[in-house]
This record gives C-alpha cells, structure tokens and sequence, in this order.
C-alpha cells in the first residue's frame, strides 16, 4: 500500500536531517565516537602475515571510552568545580569552546553550528558534548610526533568569519575553528608543543633494519629476519602505508599529494615499472617526483631494496627494472646514512646470492656511483637514462672556437672542472698562462659554467631552455681570463680560439669601434675564411660579418634628423583611444615598420658592397696574417683582455657628471679594472695597477664605487679574476672581497669564504641557470 504524500514527506524530511545532524551535529550514533586507534604501520597486503618470533608491531597510545581521560583520580565534584571555571586538570594541557567542521561560512535558519569542549592533554586531543560532569567524550585525535597542525590562514578567515586550525592524525583529521585569532594561535601552540614533546616514532622497517645492521656478522639470524617479516621482501600487492614516517597531513609543494601518499602512490609507479615496455619516461618521473619532495628519496630507496629482495624471478625482465631505477637512483641522489648503509649491505648480499648475475653487475655499479654522487639540479634525462641503464658513459660535444668540436665521454659525476682539463690537455694549451672556462652559449647569450657543475646537469638544462625559448644553446670551450695575449704563437690553437672569440664579442658589440674599423675586420673576416675573393666564394650572412646594432644605429640617427608635424604626435595620441582611427594608425605603423626593414636591406646591401670591395684589397694575405691583423685592430681598444659585467652605477661625489642610475660595464683585466660607458671606446675611469711589486687592488687611492645589479655569484667571479691576476704577478692576496663589498650596494649578498683557486680552469663560482648575470663575457 503506497504511502500518501505528506508522510512521504515527513519520512524524507526526518531522513535528511539526520544527514545534517550526523555532518554538524552530534554523532549519536556511535557510542565510542572517533576514537582513533594507532595500532601500527604494517604492511597491509593480502595474505602478508608477519610470524615467527621476530613479529613487529608498533602500538600507540590507545582510548576507549571506559576509559577516564584526563581527570585522574578527581572526584566529581572537584571536576565539576575545574570544568565550570573553565580550569585545567594536572593531567590536561588546554581547554575549551570551540567549533567543528564549520563549512562554507552560511549559517542557515535551521542550521547551527555546535560548539565543543574540547581538552587537550599530552597524549590526545578529545572533545565531548559539554563541560559537565559525565558528558560524553565524542571523539579522539591520538598525538604521535608524526602529527601535524595548521597555523589559522586569512583566507579562510575572510570566507568562513572564523579562524581555523587543523590538526592532522592518523586516521582523522580535526578542522575546528573560532572568532578569535589569538584562541587559535593559543591552541595551535598548545598542540604543536605536545607533538614537540613525542618521542620519535619508528617503523616496523626501521626497526629491522637496525636488527639486520646490529645480525649481519650472523647468517642464521639475518634469514629468519628475511623469512619472518615480509615486510622486507617482494610483494606484488599494493602498499597501503609508507616503509618510512611521515607526518600526517603535511602538504606538500607543487600541487603534489601528502608525503604519505605520494609514497604510496610511487610505490604503484614502481610495480607498474615490471609490465612497462619503455620504461625511460617512468623512470624519469620518478627520479622528478624525488627531487621535488625531497623527504621521499629514502622511501624510493626502501622501496627498491624490498622489491629487489627474494624476487619471484631473479634476473627477469621486471626485476631488472627495479635494478634500473635503483641505479638512476644513485646517480642522482644520496641517501641518509642509516639507509645507506641498508643499501650497501643489500647489494653485497645480492653479489654473494647471484654472483655473475645482471643483477650482481648493477650492484657493483651503484657502489660506484654512490661514492661519486654529488648534488643534482636537474633529474637526468631521457638520453642519461638510455645510457645509465646500459651502464654505460655518455658523450658530451664541446664546440671550440676556430677547431672543430671535441667529443668527451662523462658519466652522470663528471664536473666542468674535469672536462676543462681534458680540453686543456687535448688541445695543447698546459703552457698557456691564460684562463680557460666551458660556456653554455647560444646566438645572443653566454654564460660561465662554474667548474664544480656537473657537466650532465648543464646539458639537461640546455635542452630544457630550447624548448622554452626556442633557441639553440651548446657548450663550448673559451677563453675566460687574459694574462697573456701578445706572446701566443700564430700557428698555436690557442691562437685561432682567441681570434676566434674576439670575432664574436664584435659581432655581439661588446668592441666599441668606428663603422669604418668594422668594415675592415668584416673583410679580415673573409679573408680568414676563403682566402683570396673569387666570384664563387661562399659570403656567410651579413650578420655574421658585421654587428647588425651598428646598422640600427645609423638608421635610428638619420631618423632623428627628418623633420616632424609638430602636431603629428598629439593628434596620434588623441585618436588612438577610437576604433576607427585606431586601425588607421595599426596600419600606418605596420607600413613604417615595412619601411624600415626595406631600409634595413638597402644598407646591409651597400655595407655588404664595401665589406666585398675591401676584401678584395687584400689579394695575396694568407690566413695567419689576416688572423694577426684582426686582432691588431681589436686590441686598439683598450679594453681588450677584460672580462665585462653589466653593472648599475649610483652617481656619488666623484662621479658629478653621470647620470643616476645608468648600466656601465665593468671590465676586469689583468692591468686594471674600469668602468665603461656602452658603446664607448674610451674608459671613463679605471683602477691601475702600482707596478709589479703592489700589484693590482681596489686600492686605498681607488673611489668607493656603488655598483648594484650584482649577485653574490657574479662577485665571487670578480674576485677569483682579481685573484688570479694577482697570483700571475707573485703578489699577496689583498682583501678584495671586502673591498669589493663595501663598494656594493647595501642590499647585494655576499657569501662568505672563496672557492680555492685554480689556473688555466673554468671558475668556481660562475652564474648559471637563470642567474641576472648578463655580463661574463670575456674580450
């Protein structure tokens, strides 16, 4: 018989608000409330049982609700005298009112929110109906050192009317809030010190790997270790708790889970691994996970040495999956000690239990590679992976200016420091006085690579900026500082490579000279490249013969000379707000920038024309004489052997005349340091060495000059240049750091102590990666 419609309506009413009542109200429901219950962290897989006499089992605090919390041994009539003062007990920390799960900030007619006592003592947070005598505990929150809890946030605060704080626990999670900001920093502080005051807790896993460390002289012991707890060993079920401690409900960077559940959720990836036919990208992800939460590396390494632990198949495809992540792993990260020292007892036991094997050859290659393991700033790449998982090195093309590009095998370790030596060696330049570096280049910009770099970060961040930027970048072998440029033999490679690096610092501008001298070093230019003209030598473009600024230079000089409507600019300015006019004027700028470009051509083309006409003056010069009189016209300015930085200049005493602030080049060299004006030749004050018994310094003499725009590394880089100058003339080290601070700007930050010197090498500290260092470029 069907209900009638009103009782219809009374049942879905009465079933709704019970829906309500169990979200805001009181959970009557459950006679013992939340009571949370921290058992332990085993591994919860199916028929996984941990027997035998070496069961693990790490208990916790637990409530039931038989128990008294907090009071003690109190009478009633003693706690309804502490309650109704609102006073606390010997055995609790903090009480009081607040309100839970308060959600959305809407208060409906029908809707209150209910507020809690709640008590905190050193072992839980609970909270109870009321603060009477007998009321029933609701619920408890048992606080471990793993626990966490939120500071109350604005947001919040401006959504909601109430400031929140969070504590997070095993199994549940209390979000209570309050009106009254300084409740809440009061009971975050109370929670915080009493998860302070916990002992640290311990894993089932790290307590084995403590008795395995302390039995590993004992065969007998160690494999009923292994057969007892299968914990330690592989399983094809899901992990259901990280191997290692992590807080409860810490959020963590870059919109990643919990610590906790992402090691959960690697530990997926990780069996997903056996089944993958390529594997590479995985592999990268995760290695890309683990250098973005840095806490989890441990984990990855537990989870590795469980998974290569008594395989169903040893030396199977899947199994040797996991051996090939473990060996990225080592080469890209370093574990803790205590777990490094369960890494290395795992792969001598699998080389005692599998001698000969693949899985025996991957181990002794992650030895060798953890004795090597640096700091990575980039997870390596799908190619490093490739030829990581084969174990094998990689080949590096290093491109030398005026040679041809040297191919140099390194492996995940090798630094920039290595490399430049075996160029050094390689091309003969052990004798060279002068300073070499590696450069990460591409059309318009360069950067030193600091020789402490390793070599396969700087390439996977190349390949990185390409994609971004859309630019081809390369590394490539230079000159970095001058101690001797006169005195290099002509037919010398290092000859060729300082020709060829002063042909591309005039390409980029950085040689203030006239447009005739351009002319002419673009002819030198040709001659070093065909020879003699013939109407079929190939003409590289004329951007790679002449500085393309030099043409805009001009044309923007010719332009200022053209006469102007004096009301052309007002009347372009009061009819660009309408649309009408405004696509007038779109066009009309679109039909000048068209101009400009025909112009562009038409001067190239006659420039191209003179280039050709002096080229053809100089019949008969062979290429090592049109090399020695190129660089005799760029050594007529007389910054050439410096090292440039753009630096701002703040005008002081001194300095009257100069504009507040304007960007200068600082030119470091070995007879002195000065300060340029771009595009001017001559230098508009310098620092000069004493002779070579002072040596070069800032000198008391020397004005204080304020330079900002300097990082902390592109100091250091100064310095060590200075210092390697003054270690070329046998002199003492003047403190030049601390010159150089206090002639910096109040805000720029130096870090403390220099990197040891070391000639003919690329420098120690050199900006790389994104560093606001446009300078570095040696002339």
């Amino acid at each position: 018989m069907p209900f009638p419609g009103g009782l219809w309506w009374l049942v879905c009413c009465r079933q709704g608000f019970t829906l309500l009542r169990r979200d805001y109200g009181e959970p009557d429901k459950e006679p013992d409330g939340e009571a949370e219950e921290e058992s332990s962290f085993e591994l919860r897989s199916k028929g996984a049982q941990v027997g035998g006499p070496l069961q693990l089992s790490l208990t916790q605090p637990v409530r039931t609700s038989s128990e008294l919390p907090w009071w003690g041994g109190q009478t009633g009539g003693e706690l309804g005298q502490c309650w109704a003062l609102g006073e606390l007990t010997p055995f609790s920390v903090s009480a009081g009112w607040l309100q839970r799960e308060v959600r959305g900030g809407v208060k409906g007619p029908w809707i209150r929110p209910r507020k809690y006592w709640f008590v905190l003592t050193q072992d839980s947070l609970d909270y109870y109906s009321s603060s009477e005598v007998g009321a029933r505990r609701l619920g408890t929150l048992v606080l471990t050192s793993l626990c966490s809890v939120l500071w109350p946030d604005k947001q919040t605060y401006k959504e909601t009317g109430y400031w929140s704080v969070t504590v997070f626990g095993r199994k549940h999670c209390y979000r209570l809030y309050t009106e009254h900001l300084n409740e809440a920093v009061h009971w975050v502080c109370a929670v915080q010190k009493v998860i302070h005051s916990k002992a640290p807790v311990q894993t089932p896993t790290q307590l084995l790997m403590h008795d395995i460390e302390e039995n590993r002289g004992n065969p007998e012991i160690l494999e009923q270790i292994y057969r007892c707890n299968p914990i330690l060993r592989y399983t094809s079920s899901p992990l259901y708790a990280p191997l290692l401690p992590f807080p409860y409900g810490s959020p963590s960077p870059r919109g990643y889970m919990t610590l906790r559940d992402e090691a959960v959720k690697l530990f997926n990836s990780l069996q997903q691994l056996e089944s993958e036919r390529d594997p590479v990208p995985l592999i990268q992800g995760i290695l890309q996970t683990c250098l973005d939460l840095q806490p989890l590396v441990d984990e990855i390494y537990c989870q590795l040495v469980k998974q290569t632990t008594a395989p169903p198949v040893p030396g199977g495809l899947g199994n040797l999956r996991y051996w090939q992540l473990l060996t990225c792993m080592s080469c890209t990260f370093l574990p803790s000690p205590p777990v490094l020292r369960y890494l290395h007892f795992h792969l001598g036991r699998t080389e005692s239990e599998f001698p000969g094997s693949e899985m025996a050859e991957y181990g002794r290659f992650i030895v060798a590679a953890l004795d090597k393991t640096q700091v990575r700033e980039c997870v390596p790449s799908l190619d490093e992976i490739v030829v990581l998982i084969q174990r094998q090195d990689m080949l590096c093309t290093v491109h030398c200016p005026g040679t041809s590009a040297c191919t140099v095998a390194i492996s995940s370790h090798t630094t920039a420091e290595e490399v430049a030596r075996e160029l050094v060696a390689r091309l003969g330049l052990s004798q060279s006085p002068n300073v070499f570096a590696l450069y990460e280049q591409s059309r318009n910009h360069e950067r030193p690579v600091g020789r402490a770099m390793l070599v396969a970060d700087v390439l996977t961040s190349l390949a990185g900026e390409e994609r971004t930027q859309d630019s081809t970048w390369r590394l490539c072998f230079k000159h970095y500082g001058f101690l001797d440029t006169e005195n290099v033999p002509r037919d010398s490679v290092e000859f060729a490579l300082l020709f060829e690096q002063a042909h591309e610092m005039v390409i980029r501008g950085y040689v203030p000279t006239s447009e005739d001298t351009l002319q002419s070093l673009a002819a030198l230019r040709l001659q070093t490249l065909n020879s003699d003209f013939s109407t079929h030598a190939p003409v590289p473009r004329p951007e790679e013969l002449f500085p393309v600024h030099a043409l805009h230079s001009r044309l923007r000089a010719s332009c200022q000379g053209l006469p102007r409507c004096p009301g052309a600019r007002l009347r372009a300015g009061l009819l660009a707000g309408t649309l009408p006019w405004g696509h007038s004027l779109a066009k009309q700028q679109a039909e000048q920038d068209q101009k400009l470009r025909g112009r562009l051509r038409e001067e190239g083309a006659s420039v191209m024309a003179a280039i050709v006409d002096r080229w053809k003056l100089l019949q008969g010069m062979d290429r090592a004489e049109a090399m020695a009189a190129y660089l005799a016209l760029v050594r007529e300015w007389p910054g050439f052997g410096s090292t440039l930085f753009d630096v701002d200049f703040h005008t002081v005493s001194p300095f009257p005349g100069l504009g507040c602030p304007q960007r200068l080049w600082l030119g470091v060299g070995a007879k002195a340091v000065s300060l340029y004006k771009p595009g001017e030749a001559e230098p508009f004050d310098s620092f000069w060495s004493q002779g070579r018994g002072r040596g070069l310094g800032l000198g008391s003499r020397a004005p204080r000059v304020p330079l900002t725009g300097l990082c902390s590394l592109q100091v250091d880089e100064i310095v060590q240049l200075l210092h390697t100058y003054l270690t070329s003339l046998g002199t003492r080290q003047t403190p030049l750091r601390e010159e150089l601070a206090d002639s910096c700007h109040p805000g720029d930050s130096l870090d403390s102590g220099l990197p040891p010197l070391q000639q003919r090498l690329c420098p120690a500290n050199a900006p790389w990666r994104g560093q606001p260092s446009a300078g570095s470029f040696p002339i």
